[in-house]
Order: C-alpha cells, then structure tokens, then sequence
C-alpha cells in the first residue's frame, strides 16, 4: 500500500505558488499526494484535493467546520505524514491530527514568519506565541525559514520533538535570472520605456503591511530631481484604490504604474533597474529573492525578513519601516548610481540566491528534513523539477 501525505494550508493557491517541486519530489518517491485547502485550483502533482473552509481569521466561524472535516479526512486516510503551511492552516491542521499523531502520523509545521518576533505588535504576541507554544506539543518538526525564527524557536521553550530550518521555498533560478542586454532594451522598449527611465518593481498584495504607500511618497519625494524614474507596482488587495488616489493627489501618478495581478513576474522582473520591498513585516520574501535571482539591486525596509537577504552596500541598502526621507534618499542614490556600480550590487544578490536559496538548494534541505520521518535510510536522488510563479 503506498504511503500518503496530506498537505494543508489556509488556500490552495498556496501550493500552487510555493509548493509544486516538494509534491512532484513525494510523487517520485512512490507517495500519494493529498492537498487540504480552501479553493478549487486544480493542480498538478496531486492524488486528492479537499476544498475546506478554512479563513484566515482566526475569528470566523467557518473554521469549526473546517476542523471537522479535517478530522474527518484523516480518520479516513490514515496518512503517514501531515504537513501543514500558513497560520491557520497550521492551527486548524494541528489540532485535527491529534487523534492521527497518537496512532503514528508524524506532523509538520512550516512557519512562514511568527507573528511574533522582534518588532510586533503585542497584541501578536499576545494572540500567536501561546497558540504556537500550546501546538507545538502537537508537531513532531517545526520548520523555520529565517534565521530569526529559528533562534528564537529554540530559544523559547517550544515542545515540538524537532525545530529545523531551510532557506524560505525556493527559486528557480532557471526561470527567474538576468536577461541578455539587447533583448533588455528591446522589450523595455515595446513596453514604452526608455533607455534612461529608472525602473523599480514591487509585486505585493496592496494591503497594511505590504506599505506601498511608502515607496509612492518616496518617488513623489524625488520626483523633480529624478523625473526619468517609473515605479512599478504588480497585485491586487483592498488598498488598491487608495493607492492610485495618493498617486495622483501627490501628481506622482505619471510616475507610478499599477501592474494588477501578474502571470509574468519573471518576464518583468529582468526588463527593471532593482527592486523595492516596503513591508512592516517577513518571514521570507520570494518576491525580494526572484528580483535578486534576475540580477536587481534591492532597496528595502528593515525587517527579520529582508536582513536575511539584504546586505547593505552589497546587494542593496535598508531603511526603516515607515520613513519616507530615508527610502528617498535610498532610492535617489540607486537611481544615480552608474550602471555598472548597480550591476555589481545585482550580481551579488544572484550569487546569493544561487548559492543559497535556489529551488534545488531548498528541496535538498526539505527531503533531508522528510526522510527522517519516512523510514528510509538515506536520502533520495533529488531531481530538477519546474515551480509556478505568480504575481503576488
């Protein structure tokens, strides 16, 4: 009989954006592969999909529901290993495989970035840290993807039986990586842009923590002294709107230009002059890592997330959360930067991401941390395997 694993998460798409080279790797393996989220996606790589009401709010009523027939699934199936992703998927997951861990499924928990960390508010960590200390008496390996996390899981007193960390979810670097010069020009071209405007990409759901409000009043800022720079903003979310009104009540908003929802991140990404990331909050961001896997300079806001990858002076620079003076300056200093000094700080950002946090890197790390749990002696042959990204 084969194995199984059931994978969960708060929405399917998820999986669909982070998680396609560990589900094709269980597949090759001799695994059946079990998805548990809210959503209809159909994807690839997958033996059963379970659409489940599970909300993000911890604080809607569905999720009572969703509980059960997650229990219901797993008295069912009897999986060998649950490993479940995203807040409340973790929570929600969790707590339904009480009753399967007691009869030997092994449970897993990846931490996309505590709530909780350096920084948070208190009422984060008034709400998360008890959750996540309580559940961790419920999860046989607690997976972390920054370096912050992972000390401060094994500085508190987590309870879960093994507290590992691999670099975030990965890169394909073959996919996301810097594009030949004169097809550069060419496409930012057809794109209507010229060969001295200064662009720099953002993709991020438009919402509280994201702050693209910083990097508009920034380019504002710097406006009349760098008219040639364009801001380009990919995604969608509630604060959209109010976005596009700041732009043009600061007539900035010949300068800014809103992407929506984007299939194409790493067609777009090559054609810009660096990157941007204005969040409050990371726990590791692929969008910083895909810019940096083509070749972009970052300018970033300082958090546990962006430190990781950031080295001020040598890939890019970062400034404080909120402070729109010292991102541009920041920026100013990127826009008047020659080219070749900027190529140097991108080539630094894709060494890093090679070495360090390519999807092959990261599915390395992974399959060392399952097979532990997977009654095989040594680890499996890792094959190159194809991920989906979308804009985010």
């Amino acid at each position: 009989m084969k194995k199984k694993v059931l994978l969960a998460a708060t929405v399917d798409y998820h999986f669909k954006a982070f998680h396609l080279p560990i589900m094709k790797w269980f597949k090759e393996q001799g695994w059946e592969v079990h998805i548990a989220a809210q959503g209809d996606l159909e994807l690839p790589y997958t033996d059963l999909k379970f659409n489940i009401p599970i909300q993000r709010s911890p604080f809607k009523s569905q999720n009572w529901m969703a509980l059960k027939e997650l229990k219901a699934i797993m008295d069912e199936h009897a999986y060998d290993m649950i490993h479940c992703h995203t807040p409340m998927g973790g929570v929600l997951a969790r707590l339904a495989a009480l009753k399967a861990r007691k009869k030997g499924t092994k449970v897993i928990y990846t931490a996309h970035g505590f709530h909780f960390c350096k920084g948070a508010s208190l009422s984060c960590w008034l709400l998360y840290y008890p959750a996540e200390l309580a559940l961790s008496l419920a999860t046989d390996c607690l997976i972390t993807i920054n370096e912050e996390d992972y000390r401060l899981a094994k500085r508190h007193p987590f309870k879960a039986s093994r507290i590992e960390h691999v670099h975030g979810v990965g890169v394909n670097t073959e996919q996301f990586k810097p594009m030949d010069s004169s097809l550069r020009e060419k496409k930012r071209k057809l794109m209507g842009y010229q060969s001295d405007h200064f662009l720099l990409f953002y993709a991020a759901e438009f919402n509280q923590n994201k702050n693209q409000e910083q990097l508009i009043r920034a380019v504002t800022a710097i406006k009349n002294q760098v008219p040639r720079i364009r801001l380009l903003l990919a995604g969608e979310g509630k604060l959209l709107e109010s976005c596009r009104m700041l732009a043009k009540e600061l007539e900035a908003d010949h300068l800014i230009q809103f992407l929506g929802f984007r299939t194409d991140i790493a067609d777009l990404l090559p054609l810009c002059d660096a990157a941007a990331g204005s969040s409050y909050r990371e726990g590791l961001p692929v969008n910083i890592m895909e810019a940096m896997a083509c070749g972009l300079p970052v300018l970033a806001t300082e958090n546990r997330g962006h430190r990781e990858l950031v080295v001020p002076g040598e890939n890019g620079w970062l400034v404080k959360p909120g402070n729109v003076e010292d991102m541009a300056g920041r920026m100013l200093q990127l826009v008047t930067y020659s080219s070749g000094q900027r190529q140097l700080l991108g080539q630094s950002s894709r060494e890093k991401i090679v070495s360090k946090y390519s999807e092959q890197m990261v599915l390395k790390q992974k399959s060392t941390v399952y097979v532990k749990y997977m009654d095989q002696k040594e680890v499996p042959h890792v094959q190159a395997s194809e991920s989906s990204s979308l804009g985010r």
